[in-house]
């Protein structure tokens, strides 16, 4: 009974962990969309340096990301107002920019790679690395756990040890701390 108990709640542990995860690619997947391809169109349609395309579309990238992902990614976790996780959300972003930029301003200046091929592969493995970052911070310091499932993990996590241990009081121990059974 238990293994299965155990199984149940592992599955749905994985199951929200997946659910979640689907729902930030999506989120993501569109925001990459916006990024890579407002960066290309500023840095190859219209002329403008690289680092400071890559700012800009991240900028528009990163409020469309937000938005998509407080209302519809984490929107079941405890909100800790929006001025707050928005100002939070861009200060992570900014952190988040720091390896494309490094890596696309390391090819076009340093490397002397101007061409499309090589800043996109730039901006890619930068925006890999950032992205990396950004899923741990987002879960960590912006989309907090809702209260009432932290609690419940918290429970459960204490239930599970209980269980794992064996632990459980002695009859004559619990009997001795209670009034009632000691008379």
């Amino acid at each position: 009974m238990r293994d299965v108990q155990f199984l149940r709640r592992a599955y749905e542990r994985f199951a929200a962990l997946i659910h979640e995860l689907l729902k930030f690619g999506t989120v993501g997947a569109i925001a990459f969309v916006i990024d890579f391809g407002g960066s290309n169109l500023l840095t190859f349609g219209v002329g403008m340096g690289p680092i400071k395309s890559k700012v800009i579309s991240t900028v528009v990238a990163a409020t469309f990301a937000y938005a998509g992902n407080r209302f519809w990614t984490y929107r079941h976790r405890k909100q800790s107002g929006l001025a707050r996780e928005y100002v939070l959300f861009f200060v992570l972003n900014g952190i988040g920019l720091i390896p494309p930029m490094i890596t696309i301003g390391f090819t076009h200046y340093t490397l002397g790679l101007q061409d499309l091929l090589s800043y996109n592969i730039a901006q890619g493995v930068g925006v890999a690395i950032g992205t990396l970052f950004r899923l741990w911070s987002y879960k960590k310091w912006v989309f907090l756990a809702a209260p009432e499932l932290a609690e419940e993990s918290a429970k459960e996590s204490a239930e599970g040890a209980v269980e794992r241990v064996g632990a459980r009081p002695h009859p004559d121990v619990q009997a001795q701390a209670d009034p009632l059974t000691t008379r």
